[in-house]
């Protein structure tokens, strides 16, 4: 087998070029655009076959270094910290309660079903932890954390199942995301719940999905190319600030023993300031001004924007489907039934419980997405399905929360709790 090792300048360039691809696809195809594939994961996908192809028909492995897409998700979640505004968020407050609610419906059912299934095929039934939330809910980084703890109890190459469990669900998190939210709005909602909401949103919180969406939107951007620099610098600096200094809170959270995100101390530190530099003036001009002035949060969101793109093609291109081959019949059909079971739960459990509106469409395509992969798939299943219909905020707020500070610790609680469980039977 021959080795070829891309570093990360070439993996960035290699997930850049996925992702003009699937832009050009995503205009192209009638398909994609319909049901909002995220042009990451269609131009993604493509490399990842070729790089399939290499391996199984030509014995060339292709490995890519992941520390720029490590710094491309750091920077997203930045700039996602920053769009944390409290008083928004107070607004989505009830969404935030029944996602806590679906997220521990959504983890129980991923190891009960494949808990039964195993039973039913008389195989090890830890076969169906390491394919359930393990690897579908916690995604690639759970699965790596638990392999270890699988093997002590007795599976073997637990973590080769979890890896290709996991690289299973970020594919079909992202495909079904978007073809799910599309079929709920055309068939489940009315004209007039399609319509922005009369109340006033702060216009900062629109995204680049919103300004793209509407020519006064687009108007609104004109300006000279050195101004257009200035803003778009002054973004970058802060969301680098932030993340910087989000390193230093991420250590400090880690001395607690409980495991966090990586990303989760920028996140934190955004949103910190972005709630707190209002309290702050200064001069400008003999008049005081606050100091939330200094936020461009219209280019803030844009370099976040940014950021996922990149993040997800890289990821994307990374994808070692050749794993996949070495799943056997059981894992093959705890898969599937993984992922029917997603779409049945959000069209009968999530969608209705989220109030059947324009909001609960948007944040099944993200339910989707980190349900069965990880929270980046979500933000950009949804990101595709505003680019299509409008911005909303909520989804963005509510998303980026779960995926931060609730789906790892209570999936961790919940995973314990099965594996004592099935030791007992």
């Amino acid at each position: 087998m021959t080795s070829i090792e891309l570093d990360m300048i070439q993996t960035a360039g290699v997930g850049a070029l996925a992702l003009v691809v699937g832009m050009i696809l995503t205009r192209k195809v009638g398909f994609l655009q319909r049901f909002c594939i995220p042009s990451p994961v269609s131009g993604g996908i493509i490399f990842s076959l070729i790089t399939l192809a290499l391996y199984g028909w030509c014995n060339i492995e292709v490995s890519f270094d992941g520390t720029l897409k490590d710094v491309c998700m750091l920077a997203f979640f930045t700039s996602v910290g920053f769009q944390s505004d409290l008083k928004v968020l107070k607004q989505g407050g009830k969404a935030l309660v029944v996602m806590l609610i679906l997220l521990v419906l959504i983890i129980s059912l991923q190891n009960l079903m494949p808990w039964g299934i195993t039973r039913l095929m008389k195989v090890d039934p830890l076969i169906g932890i390491a394919a359930g939330s393990i690897s579908m809910t916690g995604g690639h980084g759970t699965a790596g954390g638990f392999a270890s703890v699988l093997e002590q109890m007795g599976l073997q190459g637990a973590g080769t199942i979890g890896m290709a469990a996991a690289t299973f669900g970020l594919i079909a998190g992202s495909m079904i995301g978007g073809p799910m939210a599309e079929y709920l709005i055309r068939k489940k909602l009315t004209h007039e719940q399609m319509q922005p909401p009369t109340e006033e949103i702060d216009p900062a919180m629109a995204g680049i999905e919103s300004d793209e969406a509407s020519p006064a939107g687009r108007a609104k951007r004109v300006s000279s190319n050195e101004q257009e620099f200035q803003q778009y610098a002054k973004a970058s600096y802060c969301i680098l600030l932030a993340m910087a200094g989000g390193t230093i809170l991420s250590w400090a959270l880690a001395k607690t023993g409980i495991t966090f995100p990586t990303y989760f101390g920028a996140l934190i530190l955004a949103a910190i300031a972005r709630n707190t530099i209002g309290f702050i003036k200064y001069k400008e001009n003999g008049q005081w001004v606050k100091a939330d002035k200094l936020l461009d949060m219209d280019r803030i969101i844009s370099v976040g924007n940014i950021c996922l793109s990149l993040f997800l093609g890289m990821a994307m291109i990374s994808l070692r489907l050749w794993e996949l081959e070495s799943l056997a019949l059981p894992l093959v059909v705890i898969l599937a039934s993984q992922v029917i079971m997603m779409i049945l739960f959000v069209y009968f459990v999530a969608f209705p419980m989220l109030g059947r509106n324009y909001d609960a469409a948007v944040l099944s395509a993200g339910i989707c997405g980190f349900g069965l992969g990880a929270t980046p798939n979500a933000m950009a299943n949804m990101s595709a399905v505003c680019y299509k219909y409008r911005y909303t905020v909520k989804p963005f707020l509510i998303v980026p929360i779960i995926g931060a500070m609730f789906a790892d610790l209570i999936n961790t609680g919940l995973i314990t709790l099965f594996l004592n469980l099935i030791s007992r039977f």
